[in-house]
């Protein structure tokens, strides 16, 4: 029965994915991966003191480019052993710290944050935060999901045992790093273009994304997910996105 159902699940999935490519490119691109793969290396500069807020077990620079540049590269996660599990050599300084709570010494040149910030309660403190950690002119890079897609809506109504079940169900390969409690606190681009302004933070780039997999298990789903989101769009522009990155500056 397992395998049929994988079996089910991975041809909904194929043909998910064959309709998105049918779409404009704006909705095909991934913003996690475009921000890993473009958003970060143009700001890694030679002697940078870089933090990875959240990072963990998963750093976010890899250790040959960290050794290339001589960044210096603190890695600050709320679970110790999130940061015991990251590869040696990764981390120059581990902080185990709550970032609605640390207080930096504004030493930071850049400080990147990947889908983190929606599992905090208070987005205000945690950009605050940052802010304290970067130096004036320093720039923190942040990827994080809308409230406003389908799926976190959905993630906020239903209990933490059972979206985690369904998860886990229909894409195992998220056991490893994803079910983790959030709140989506102001967690949308015109939400976070406020309070960053309240940080003393400048936005100096802001890109949505329209593209997420949750509802590529059912291609039925996913269509009527598509639908409704040119709708949203048409509407609400960037506040319909499913996700986002920000490039913020300090003042």
């Amino acid at each position: 029965m397992p395998s049929l159902f994988y079996r089910f699940t991975h041809s909904q999935q194929a043909l998910s994915r064959f309709f998105d490519r049918l779409l404009p490119i704006e909705y095909q691109v991934d913003g996690n991966r475009d921000f890993v793969e473009n958003w970060i290396s143009p700001y890694l500069k030679p002697g940078a003191v870089v933090y990875d807020i959240g990072g963990g077990k998963n750093p976010i620079v890899g250790i040959d480019e960290k050794r290339r540049l001589g960044l210096h590269v603190a890695g600050l996660d709320i679970d110790a052993r999130e940061l015991a599990a990251s590869p040696r050599g990764a981390y120059d300084q581990k902080i185990c710290a709550d970032i609605t709570q640390f207080r930096g010494g504004g030493d930071a040149d850049l400080v990147i944050c990947q889908a983190l910030l929606e599992h905090v309660a208070d987005s205000r403190a945690a950009l605050r935060a940052i802010a304290g950690i970067l130096r004036p002119g320093g720039t923190a890079l942040i990827f994080l999901p809308s409230r406003n897609a389908v799926f976190a809506r959905l993630n906020l109504l239903l209990p933490e045992a059972l979206k985690r079940k369904v998860l886990y169900t229909v894409f195992p390969f998220t056991k490893r790093d994803q079910g983790f409690p959030a709140y989506y606190d102001h967690c949308t681009p015109a939400d976070f273009r406020r309070i960053a302004a309240d940080s003393g933070l400048a936005v100096d780039v802001c890109k949505p994304y329209f593209r997420s997999s949750y509802f590529t298990f059912f291609f039925p789903l996913h269509l009527v997910w598509r639908l409704w989101l040119f709708a949203f769009r048409f509407f609400a522009r960037e506040q319909a996105a499913e996700t986002f990155s920000l490039a913020l500056r300090k003042i």
